[in-house]
């Protein structure tokens, strides 16, 4: 069974947490909704129908039946851990962070579609693609290898890979946007090509094959809503702006 799990944990401060309202990241103004709306409405209607949040008690009041809330804690890599034992063993996840203003239900299921080869898969957006739907966005792409892309913020993960995952999540979803740091989770090997200027994504994905023991692949050409996610104050003027 294919289930959700989205992490709403992340706080702000400063002047951030005044634009916004509130220290709750999810919880911040996108129109008529909130941020954490936007997520949640496009899992539901790619078709799943449970869903769980990892957050604080201030999201409660918003669910609205829509989501079971799972309290967070102060660590994140605490916080992966709960997203990965939200449902039962066994259950394949799409797992999402909250903070995807441009998420939507139809490049969901492509990606979830693209994903049904393998156990562990994350989407890439090209980056041509991504500075057309987002021009003079604040930068998001990474150059890796010879090519240019940005990660997204949703992940397929197959009822068999959540425990092999599990022993990693903290420092493998910290990682994600870092070609640095994904480097160095997966070993010296790896750590060298990117001294050396040559890391590329099929490295990446056969080391985390090698090192979990799961078919791991990047979707390719992913939809550049499922990568833009906001972490500044100025990611989020500008996906105000643009909505």
């Amino acid at each position: 069974m294919l289930r959700a799990v989205v992490t709403a944990g992340g706080r702000v401060d400063g002047a951030f947490a005044a634009a916004i309202g509130t220290p709750v990241k999810a919880l911040a103004p996108f129109g008529e909704r909130l941020l954490l709306d936007v997520v949640l409405d496009a899992i539901a209607q790619c078709g799943i129908a449970e869903i769980a949040v990892v957050g604080d008690e201030a999201l409660a009041p918003h669910l609205g039946g829509r989501a079971r809330l799972i309290p967070a804690a102060a660590d994140g890599a605490i916080n992966v851990a709960r997203a990965l034992d939200a449902w039962p063993d066994g259950d394949d996840l799409l797992f999402a962070t909250s903070d995807l203003p441009f998420a939507a239900a139809a490049d969901l299921r492509t990606f979830l579609d693209r994903s049904a080869a393998f156990e562990l898969t994350m989407p890439l957006a090209e980056a041509a693609a991504y500075a057309s739907a987002y021009p003079d966005a604040p930068p998001h792409v990474t150059a890796l290898g010879g090519e240019r892309v940005a990660g997204g913020g949703v992940f397929f993960i197959a009822g068999a890979a959540r425990a092999p995952l599990r022993a990693v999540a903290g420092r493998f979803f910290a990682a994600r946007k870092s070609p640095f740091g994904m480097a160095r989770l997966l070993g010296s090997a790896l750590l060298l090509r990117y001294c050396v200027r040559r890391l590329r994504i099929a490295h990446v994905e056969r080391r985390a094959a090698r090192v979990l023991g799961l078919r791991a692949a990047a979707v390719r050409d992913a939809a550049p809503g499922l990568c833009y996610d906001v972490d500044t104050l100025d990611d989020y003027r500008y996906a105000c702006a643009l909505r």
